[in-house]
């Protein structure tokens, strides 16, 4: 339970990062290159972790890094850009919190992980909660806008699912290298023809941009991968949650903006989900194992009798 709760804190620095990037940008970046804010976070962060990993890609990894890298980055910031444009800030931030329930439902073929009761449990309070943190504010709904924030999600979410089953011996560091380099080929070509030349910043506009390279990508997506790895996707789903949230209690704290009631029971119902959900989803296969006849008990005390001599005959 320690070990999970240790994998759940690392999880939970990547959408707590990417929350606190609404603070950044709001107050620290030009908010009319959304596509060059992109790829300036997703292209620098990449070559550094590939600094660090130093390893080029090898076998299907030439075309697998970059369909992730589509998936996780260039397609879904694409797409997120222009379902900006055409939704209301809570409209798109409502869909987006479907996300355990599109990584679960992914998880469920793909992985072969069926969600529990508990973890359905978690995700109605998780995304409730969200909704309430998010408001439904009024405004006219879009619906291209509609289809590419769930185009978004669901590009993000088969993203995740594919990082996790196609997962090797090969570094994560790595793997999570090839992905930002090539979504940041695609999102430079991308704001280049939609925005056109880089926006020009001052050193505090450079010092933002670099850390949320450094921490807010590269970090986080580090931290990211490793729960989808050793997590059920729903849970990381679930987890994901709090990036609505941090990015509302870093305006209050930060940014001097107000909390309604509402906002704070939201927050409140999105740390209650993570609890509630903490149990793992459970795999298909394991599920089918566990129907079958129980073994005897005294057949089952021989057989961990006899796995405890071959290891301690083991060299």
């Amino acid at each position: 339970m320690e070990d999970k709760w240790r994998l759940v804190a690392i999880t939970a620095v990547a959408p707590i990062a990417w929350g606190a990037t609404y603070v950044v940008t709001r107050h620290l970046l030009p908010p009319d290159a959304p596509l060059w804010g992109a790829a300036l976070r997703a292209l620098p962060a990449g070559l550094l972790l590939w600094a660090i990993a130093r390893r080029r890609p090898r076998g299907s990894w030439w075309w697998r890094a970059p369909v992730l890298g589509l998936l996780n980055f260039g397609a879904f910031f694409v797409l997120v850009y222009l379902a900006a444009q055409l939704l209301p800030s809570s409209i798109a931030a409502s869909i987006m919190a479907l996300a355990p329930l599109a990584l679960a439902g992914i998880a469920w073929p793909l992985l072969s992980q069926r969600p529990t009761a508990r973890w359905a449990a978690g995700a109605v309070l998780g995304i409730a909660g969200v909704l309430l943190v998010v408001g439904l504010g009024a405004g006219a709904v879009s619906p291209a806008g509609v289809v590419a924030s769930v185009i978004a999600l669901l590009a993000s979410s088969l993203g995740a699912i594919l990082t996790t089953r196609w997962r090797d011996d090969t570094p994560l560091l790595a793997t999570t290298s090839w992905q930002l380099i090539a979504g940041g080929i695609a999102l430079v070509v991308a704001a280049a023809i939609v925005e056109g030349p880089p926006p020009r910043v001052d050193a505090i506009g450079v010092a933002a941009y670099a850390g949320i390279a450094v921490v807010a990508t590269a970090l986080a997506f580090v931290c990211w991968f490793t729960g989808l790895r050793h997590l059920p996707a729903g849970t990381v789903g679930i987890i994901g949650l709090l990036n609505p949230v941090t990015g509302v209690v870093l305006g209050v704290l930060v940014g001097g903006e107000s909390l309604a009631p509402l906002q704070a029971l939201g927050i409140a119902l999105v740390l209650v989900s993570l609890v509630v959900a903490r149990s793992r989803v459970t795999p298909t296969s394991s599920r089918r194992a566990s129907s079958s006849p129980p073994q005897p008990s005294a057949e089952r005390a021989g057989d961990e009798r006899s796995l405890a001599a071959r290891e301690r005959d083991a060299p």
